[in-house]
């Protein structure tokens, strides 16, 4: 059986002031702050979580990951996939795309580290994973550069037949 599920994550950047990086798809960027977020606010990695909570049901955002963050400490967004990831249990990951809509950072040039980063993550090769970016043309906050949207669509199969 093939399932497909759709997630959405998005986060105001904080204060121009603030020293926490900006972290996208597992990439830091330094040309803008990083996120308003109780973790470090990896809209792509928390969207791919989202979209995989969509498949089986378990609540990772707000549930696994609020644990991980709020009683260990941990604020890694790799570390809330990677739990994401094992709620799949016997479903193979086919294809994962990703759409960003941003003002900045521009992350033109670190698409394919970012597709990299996922795809180790997630066990699949980097060719399975699809990312697009646009600035939003200034129609949102997110194309007036308040912060960073990303929406995701995961393709799996049940596996455990």
């Amino acid at each position: 059986m093939i399932k497909t599920g759709i997630g959405q994550d998005s986060h105001r950047f904080e204060s121009t002031e603030s020293s926490k990086p900006c972290m996208l798809g597992g990439v830091i960027f330094k040309d803008v702050p990083g996120f308003h977020a109780n973790s470090d606010g990896d809209v792509i990695y928390h969207a791919i979580c989202n979209a995989i909570s969509s498949i089986t049901g378990v609540l990772v955002l707000g549930g696994l990951a609020d644990e991980l963050c709020l009683k260990d400490g941990i604020t890694d967004s790799s570390t809330y996939l990677q739990s994401a990831k094992e709620t799949l249990k016997n479903h193979k990951i086919h294809h994962v795309s990703l759409s960003i809509e941003a003002k900045k950072p521009k992350i033109k040039e670190r698409l394919d580290e970012i597709k990299r980063n996922i795809a180790k993550i997630l066990e699949v090769e980097p060719h399975q994973v699809g990312l697009t970016a646009t600035s939003g043309e200034g129609l949102t906050d997110f194309g007036c550069g308040v912060g960073v949207q990303c929406l995701c669509i995961i393709t799996v199969s049940d596996e455990s037949n």
